[in-house]
């Protein structure tokens, strides 16, 4: 796992999952950009759909972490591990597309990830999660910036991550305006 962050102090982070850019947008919204550029890190929990938003993606951000996702094709999955690791600011931090259903989320992902990750950041779903399970393990979904499906809006997240951060995390949901 790379490290980020010295001596565990806290990182700015961007969340996103679910862009599946361009088939539910042309482009993605200026607010998620202007978050790229303020961020120390941008983690991207899948489905992308096209590689080119990956490519840019990896020239403007500072660092990316990312997995691949169910819509996801061959040369994404080429670029992308289905599981990303990573700590950040002495936080172990791990990216996965699918955790499956809502009802035995916190049960699967103790089961899983919980003896070596402290924050679990995931997609598919398009709806917002920020729950902790038994264990301690912060479970983080961002929601889509482009599909907002069910949700009233489209959505992604913004995190200070670190050790010395109150629960390790302090998340904030940004909800985005409806595209006309």
């Amino acid at each position: 796992m790379a490290s980020e962050g010295p001596g565990g102090a806290s990182v700015r982070v961007l969340l996103l999952a679910d862009t599946h850019w361009p088939r539910r947008a042309r482009e993605l919204p200026e607010p998620v950009w202007a978050e790229v550029d303020r961020c120390d890190v941008v983690v991207h929990a899948g489905d992308w759909v096209d590689v080119r938003l990956l490519d840019a993606l990896e020239e403007r951000s500072r660092r990316l972490v990312a997995c691949w996702g169910n819509n996801d094709g061959a040369a994404l999955r080429a670029r992308l591990p289905e599981v990303a690791r990573v700590t950040l600011g002495g936080v172990r931090v791990a990216v996965v597309h699918e955790t499956g259903p809502a009802a035995g989320r916190e049960r699967r992902a103790d089961e899983a990830y919980g003896s070596d990750t402290d924050l679990l950041v995931f997609g598919h779903s398009h709806i917002p999660w920020d729950s902790t399970t038994p264990s301690g393990l912060r479970l983080l979904n961002p929601g889509s910036p482009t599909d907002r499906r069910r949700q009233p809006h489209a959505t992604f997240m913004t995190a200070r991550v670190g050790a010395d951060v109150p629960g390790r995390a302090e998340v904030t949901l940004h909800p985005l305006p409806r595209r006309t």
